[in-house]
């Protein structure tokens, strides 16, 4: 696969996701039903596609021991945030409300050292460690130095207001196509252009 599509396709669905969200939510409530769960799906998929692009920037960053550590947590934390959906996705199956859906999840962090996992503590990894990717890349002038300021406004907005999370994803899509750019063809130059998904 082209490295360079996982630039594109891990924002991409994150942005489908977001978007999801905010149609399931409507009604009132969001879950059980179709919308949650392609929603859900969606962003499953995007975090698969992140993995890819934690890889390709460990890559970029020359392999070294900060960015083989780095990579190691931020994709640490796309299991974690996997995880968490993919909890909610099961929920989501075998309830027929949100309220049942809402009780069944409880019950499922219950679990000893899943909330830790998956909810309070490993999904931060993702954010932490795909900042950490990119501040390395611009501080060797790999990337631009503004990519940062970028993936940072991506990364704070579901924190600010989960409605936000599609404009955010169309940052990052931003950042991440300028990221693109910059991985080597395998001429060994740089490429100009990002390529269609299609």
């Amino acid at each position: 696969m082209n490295p360079r599509i996982a630039f594109i396709a891990a924002p991409l669905l994150t942005f489908s996701y977001g978007v999801i969200r905010i149609v399931d939510g409507l009604d009132g409530s969001r879950g059980p039903g179709p919308a949650w769960t392609i929603g859900h799906l969606a962003f499953l998929g995007a975090m698969a596609f992140f993995v890819a692009v934690f890889v390709q920037l460990r890559r970029m960053a020359g392999r070294n021991a900060l960015a083989t550590v780095t990579t190691v947590v931020a994709i640490a934390g796309a299991v974690a945030l996997s995880g968490q959906f993919a909890v909610d996705v099961v929920a989501g199956f075998m309830a027929d409300d949100h309220l049942g859906m809402s009780q069944i999840i409880a019950e499922i962090r219950k679990t000893p050292g899943l909330s830790l996992a998956v909810y309070d503590v490993g999904p931060y990894l993702f954010y932490l460690g795909q900042l950490g990717l990119v501040v390395q890349l611009a501080a060797t002038r790999v990337i631009s130095v503004w990519t940062p300021l970028l993936v940072l406004f991506d990364l704070i907005t579901p924190f600010i207001d989960k409605d936000l999370i599609p404009l955010g994803a169309l940052v990052l899509m931003i950042s991440f196509a300028a990221i693109a750019k910059r991985i080597p063809n395998p001429t060994g130059t740089a490429s100009t252009t990002v390529p269609a998904l299609l």
